[in-house]
């Protein structure tokens, strides 16, 4: 016969009571699962199902029936994986965590032992053998130091656990390792020099300000204000120093009206690593502005300190009318200035320009000029002045990087005074200014002392004679002499 024929059915009549019976109903169901599912009933025995409560009339029954058949082919086929797997290894792996064991199935693996219910757990280091406080084990031939190589090598295979976890000691489960302490004390150093090493790259990207480019939390910051509509976009590094990063910037909007943001600013970033502050606190520490606050604070913070100083001390330069960027806004450690400069090129430094005689007359004439109303008019002294510190910009110089300035009263105020004044004097002389004044005669000239002395030896020891009398003063009277200033100056005015 053809199997694509058409199959030779013949009809079976029947009444109509036949046909809406339900007992002939449930028979030709059963007569059809029977058809299809002949070894269901023979396969499945065990409590769940008996030859009492066969009722295949449910559909959950037989799904139930089926769902077991494949848990236990399921199973078969993870235990012929494992043993292929583990064949003869003396590490084995297991898939019990993945079986379908059901609680009736007799074919589960109770022969098997499960490492993790055995009292003995092998990935489990041993504990080394401690020696009694004799100092010796056994007797006679048989004894045992805590010096014997033996037990020292065991001793230290158990040390490698207390190093760093991302030093990397390896797996010795299983295998009786020992260590000499030559090789122990070498790996120690080791774990300790790449922790160090880990710890500085560490410290280097996320809390440094590195060569012309900022760490997150700066970024962050920079971002905050170009999202307030504060600055409209920052283009790219303009100047990199000892101590801080400068950026160009050009101006947004302000939130408030009294407050006006020019149109190109200088976002000057502190760095914030420490070894570029280490030789700058003696700036800071001293000045009595910050001394209470430095004394309480961490060494991180207190470089966002040094550009809250920046920040005061520009702001009193600003209100004399000396030459020098506008404070617009102090975030932290980034201080946000007005651009000295034009269309992104910054106004170069004093060094850098090449003058007429007359402009460098001219220069020299507003030096000494803002350096008597920095000392008289703002109570201040650079203490950083040089032709490296200010810049020549529409016919006139500009000073900036006021950071480290402090008031005459410091404990060595004077001395960066004499200090400054020597810096200006060389500079203007070597340029051919006639007119420059020496720098004794410049600090007379600006402080208004009028020390007298016949060599520079001597003038300097004028100078610290008179910052230990002030020094004393303030110890023990807890206020300012006045010797340092003419008589109409203004007030100290605490930022």
């Amino acid at each position: 016969q053809c199997p694509w024929g058409a199959p030779n059915t013949t009809s079976i009549s029947c009444s109509l009571a036949d046909v809406m019976s339900e007992q002939l109903a449930k028979e030709l169901q059963l007569e059809e699962e029977n058809a299809a599912f002949p070894e269901v009933v023979a396969v499945a025995e065990g409590p769940f199902i008996t030859g009492e409560n066969i009722d295949t009339s449910s559909d959950l029954m037989l799904a139930q029936m089926l769902q077991m058949e494949f848990d236990r082919e399921y199973d078969a086929q993870l235990r012929r994986e494992e043993k292929k797997i583990n064949g003869d290894s003396k590490v084995s792996i297991s898939f019990e965590n993945y079986r379908k064991v059901h609680p009736y199935d007799s074919d589960s693996s109770e022969d098997e032992v499960d490492w993790q219910d055995t009292r003995h757990d092998p990935y489990r280091a041993d504990k080394p053998t401690t020696t009694p406080r004799r100092g010796f084990i056994g007797k006679g031939k048989d004894i045992t130091t805590k010096h014997d190589e033996v037990v020292c090598g065991r001793k230290n295979t158990a040390r490698m656990e207390n190093f760093a976890p991302e030093f990397q000691v390896g797996d010795g489960i299983g295998m009786d390792l020992k260590l000499s302490n030559q090789v122990f004390n070498a790996l120690k150093q080791h774990a300790y020099s790449e922790e160090r090493r880990s710890a500085r790259l560490h410290e280097k990207k996320e809390h440094s300000t590195a060569e012309k480019a900022v760490d997150p939390k700066t970024r962050l910051l920079l971002y905050k204000m170009v999202n307030a509509g504060m600055l409209e976009t920052i283009t790219g590094c303009i100047s990199t120093g000892k101590e801080s990063v400068v950026f160009h910037a050009y101006g947004g909007k302000s939130a408030t009206e009294d407050k006006v943001i020019p149109p190109e600013c200088a976002i000057k970033v502190f760095k914030t690593t420490l070894n570029e502050f280490k030789n700058r606190d003696k700036y800071i520490k001293d000045d009595y502005r910050f001394k209470d606050r430095f004394s309480k604070l961490n060494p991180r913070k207190i470089i966002r300190m040094w550009a809250e100083k920046e920040m005061h001390n520009l702001t009193r330069m600003q209100n004399a009318g000396i030459p020098c960027p506008q404070v617009v806004i102090l975030k932290k450690h980034v201080l946000v200035m007005s651009f000295i400069g034009q269309d992104q090129v910054p106004a170069p430094k004093l060094k850098d320009v090449t003058l007429s005689s007359e402009d460098m007359k001219k220069a020299y004439y507003q030096i000494l000029n803002m350096m008597q109303q920095l000392y008289k008019g703002c109570n201040l002294v650079h203490a950083d002045l040089s032709e490296y510190n200010m810049l020549w910009h529409d016919g006139k110089v500009w000073l900036i990087d006021v950071s480290q300035s402090v008031e005459p009263t410091h404990p060595h105020g004077l001395e960066f005074l004499f200090r400054d004044c020597r810096n200006v004097s060389q500079f203007f002389q070597k340029g051919g200014v006639a007119e420059a004044l020496n720098e004794r005669e410049l600090f007379n000239a600006v402080s208004g002392l009028n020390i007298t002395a016949d060599n520079e030896v001597d003038f300097q020891a004028e100078i610290e004679a008179l910052e230990k009398m002030n020094e004393d003063h303030v110890q023990n009277h807890g206020k300012k002499l006045s010797m340092f200033s003419s008589d109409g100056d203004p007030p100290i005015n605490d930022e």
